[in-house]
């Protein structure tokens, strides 16, 4: 009976797919003798095309017609809406320019007397607070209308019918990208964020709950339907008990690469979903392998978010770590694409460089640049320094410090000292030893601006006060005076001590600012003097820790600094000077977390205390050093910051790039079966073996030539940025390269050339990998990063190799993943 299944399997399907005048045509006898004639033939390749599942039910043409019917319906009704809505943003635009215009005129009037000075200044204070909120309605009727706008040309891409326990009839739920409701209130159109919503992503048909407000809920599911909708008319649609059918990913991966990122919401996957509704994890870790959604999964998470708790989260309140100024410009249009503002984002060099001004921060980039040069020992100083161990070591030694080992620092005002170092450490030492060392220090600077007023008091008797206020003009006398009239002081020596304060403490002003910043602290001198006395590991040296502390010492004298020394440096400076920390930020994301430290992670901790945390990398694109697993990753986070709900989720289905180009970039790793291929069609990779730089040049100019026929962007990938401009002067005459940079915003179209470490997080339709030979990558320590140049392709991959290739692609990883082998005639070697 087995052997028949197969047959029987196929004579269901027709029965199902086949009107009867066709199926008759067919025998199925018990002997498996079917005669297959052209009909059958045509008819299954029509059922193909419409469904690459035979076991879905085929939908009839009056099946689209009324749903396309309904679309129309819909879309009449959102145009209503947007010409409605049209007319009342040109109304608040209008009516935002007439106030702006009028705060304008009235800030540019002077008034002389107290009484009017006032009464206009409540005018413009009042005036401000208008145009503020005029504005901000502006920008909320102009972020529904591009929303609806977007609606009008596809205004749903799901469709669920439920039922629950006491219904008889089903309920059709339609999901897109956006809620939208009739005038009677009733909703056409569901939000993908919605409660009801998830059951699209992760039912099955039959029972299912969802998760709401007032609790899990649970319903009968009974259809799902998925469209893809254009401007308009349904191109396709198809039923399904998957989360979302193949032919939705197949069209969604087959388009080409786009300048930005488009928004996934149509093709979240199961387990994306669970990533992006998840508001219980303290902190969520995502390892997902290269190209498995989760940084698209992260943006609709923030969407979601700011969806779930729109009445207590703002998108100012969420903070996103990206690894380089090209990925926050990819990504900058997914957020609004979903009626959003932008959370906020910058990069860990930027974050640095804002908190360590005056230094030149040594960037991640820099540092790529020099990492194929380390020593064994540099290498070992560099963990130890980026461990959670040397960071809690920071911390001990900062809670011991005692006042004579607190290196302070003189106030200097006009070059002359103000407060004394001594004078600071002798107030630092006058607060009980049992308070903590923060606890003093902040004691100490409260003392300080104490003093300072004093200062300010005794000051406004000196000659010079005196002189300056007789020089006043009588506008700049009334601008001392601000709100104050001339009845508020009961003589007028009160009114001249008052002018004297204002101009003392202005002209004092610096050494506020110099107190308030904590400058009478020296850090650089601090950490160097906190490195002398740290415990070393066994496997570090005490003549190269030596060598450390001098270069740091040596760095600081050129105003700079290497970046491992950062997140210490900023630690032990921010924990004794209780500063450092933003309280209002809720989540904290940090994406391409393999390329951060446990020491820049913890600090960021300490920076954000309030925040829920989401990293997200993969393990496997670790950049010049060696992979690790998920797991440890999970279990040393766990173990730096204490959390108390934590979860793992690992994606390991790959959709960015074709089958043949995942199944070698997964042929390469040691764990590489555990990563599954999307399965869209496509070219397989290349591997062109050229004996010399000539050659590999000549090799890259003809493919460029072959690609850029099919393909807007082809980028050159290179190890490094020495290599980078290599190659950009071999191709740019002839080719009209681009070299990207680090200071590059933006991705244009055409030929890129630019270092693996600029494409983190990004793209391409077709790639070239330079130089993957074994001389420029000889060992395990550059897997990750060749394994990444490969993960870049989306649809076309070719490696370019100058001599004998890299070890890392053995002869089995060429075999399994059947790639297409070329060396040149001008190799002689080969």
């Amino acid at each position: 009976m087995s052997k028949l299944r197969p047959f029987l399997t196929l004579k269901e399907s027709c029965r199902k797919h086949l009107p009867a005048t066709q199926f008759d045509r067919f025998k199925f006898e018990n002997h498996i003798e079917i005669s297959f004639n052209m009909i059958f033939i045509r008819r299954l390749a029509f059922i193909t095309q419409c469904s690459n599942r035979l076991e879905e039910p085929f939908l009839e043409n009056n099946e689209q017609q009324k749903e396309q019917q309904r679309v129309d319906e819909v879309i009449s009704k959102i145009s209503t809406k947007i010409t409605s809505t049209e007319n009342e943003y040109n109304r608040a635009h209008t009516e935002t320019k007439k106030v702006q215009q009028t705060y304008s005129d009235n800030t540019s009037v002077n008034y002389f007397e107290v009484d009017d000075r006032i009464e206009t200044s409540a005018e413009l204070q009042q005036q401000r607070g208008l145009v503020s909120r005029l504005t901000e309605n502006e920008s909320i009727l102009k972020r529904q209308l591009a929303t609806m706008k977007d609606l009008k040309r596809s205004p749903y891409f799901g469709r669920i019918d439920i039922r629950d326990d006491d219904q008889t009839q089903d309920e059709k739920l339609y999901i897109g990208i956006a809620s939208f409701e009739n005038e009677d209130g009733e909703f056409l159109v569901y939000d993908w964020r919605a409660p009801i919503s998830s059951i699209y992503y992760n039912g099955t048909l039959g029972k299912v709950a969802y998760e709401t407000p007032m609790g899990e809920q649970q319903t009968t599911l009974t259809k799902k339907r998925q469209f893809q909708i254009v401007d308009g008319r349904i191109r396709n649609m198809f039923d399904t008990n998957e989360t979302v059918g193949d032919e939705m990913l197949q069209t969604a991966l087959g388009a080409q690469n786009d300048e930005y990122m488009q928004n996934i919401v149509a093709t979240i996957q199961h387990e994306q979903n669970d990533i992006i509704r998840d508001t219980k994890s303290q902190l969520l870790v995502v390892q997902g392998v290269a190209g498995s959604g989760k940084t698209s999964a992260i943006l609709q998470r923030i969407a979601f978010l700011l969806y779930h708790s729109r009445d207590t989260l703002e998108a100012d309140q969420i903070i996103l770590f990206s690894p380089n100024k090209l990925f926050s410009h990819y990504i900058s249009e997914v957020l609004p694409s979903l009626g959003e503002r932008n959370m906020r984002q910058v990069t860990f060099d930027e974050f640095i460089d804002n908190r360590l001004k005056g230094l030149n921060v040594q960037s991640l980039f820099e540092r790529y640049e020099t990492d194929g040069s380390l020593t064994s020992q540099q290498k070992a100083v560099r963990e130890f320094k980026e461990s959670a161990d040397f960071m809690n070591k920071v911390e001990n030694y900062c809670q011991s410090l005692t006042p004579s080992e607190i290196k302070f620092s003189d106030i200097i005002f006009n070059e002359t000292v103000f407060f004394s170092k001594h004078e600071i450490a002798q107030i630092f030492a006058s607060f009980p030893a049992a308070m903590s060392v923060p606890d003093r220090f902040l004691k100490t600077k409260n003392a300080l601006i104490k003093r300072l007023k004093r200062r300010i008091i005794t000051e406004t008797k000196a000659d010079w006060v005196n002189e300056e206020i007789d020089q006043l003009s009588e506008e700049k006398y009334h601008d001392l005076l601000g709100t104050k009239r001339l009845r508020d002081f009961q003589n007028e020596d009160d009114e001249r001590f008052f002018i004297a304060k204002k101009i003392v403490t202005a002209r004092l002003q610096v050494v506020y600012d110099a107190i308030f910043n904590n400058n009478f602290l020296d850090p650089y001198v601090q950490y160097a003097a906190f490195l002398k006395r740290v415990p070393l590991p066994a496997d570090v040296k005490q003549s190269e820790w030596q060598h450390t502390i001098a270069d740091f010492n040596q760095n600081i004298e050129f105003h700079s600094i290497k970046l491992d020394d950062c997140a210490p440096l900023l630690y032990l400076r921010d924990y004794i000077c209780q500063s450092g920390q933003n309280n209002t930020m809720k989540y904290l994301f940090v994406d391409e977390m393999q390329d951060y430290s446990v020491a820049q992670l913890k600090y960021l901790k300490y920076a954000f205390p309030q925040t829920k945390w989401t990293l997200l990398g993969d393990s496997e694109q670790a950049l010049f050093k060696d992979v690790e697993q998920p797991q440890q990753i999970l279990h040393k986070l766990n173990d730096a910051f204490h959390v108390r709900h934590s979860r793992l989720i690992s994606l390991m289905r790959s959709y960015r790039s074709t089958y043949p180009i995942t199944t070698f970039a997964k042929s390469i790793l040691p764990n590489g079966d555990d990563i599954e291929a999307f399965n869209r069609d496509g070219d397989i990779p290349e591997l062109i073996v050229s004996p010399d730089t000539d050659d590999a040049t000549d090799q890259v100019l003809k493919i460029i030539a072959e690609q850029r026929q099919k393909y807007a962007t082809v980028a050159i990938l290179t190890k490094n940025m020495a290599e980078a401009k290599l190659v950009y002067r071999l191709i740019h005459s002839q080719t009209g390269a681009v070299l990207l940079k680090d200071a590059d915003r933006t991705l244009p179209k055409g030929i890129l050339v630019l270092p693996i470490y600029l494409a983190k997080g990004l793209e391409f339709d077709s790639v070239i990998a330079w130089d993957t030979s074994e001389t420029n990558y000889p060992d395990k320590g550059l897997l990750g990063t060749l394994y990444t140049i490969i993960t870049r392709a989306m649809h076309h991959l070719t490696l370019i190799s100058i001599g004998d290739v890299t070890p890392l692609i053995s002869d089995e990883s060429l075999k399994n993943s059947q790639i297409k082998i070329e060396r040149t005639l001008k190799n002689k070697n080969v």
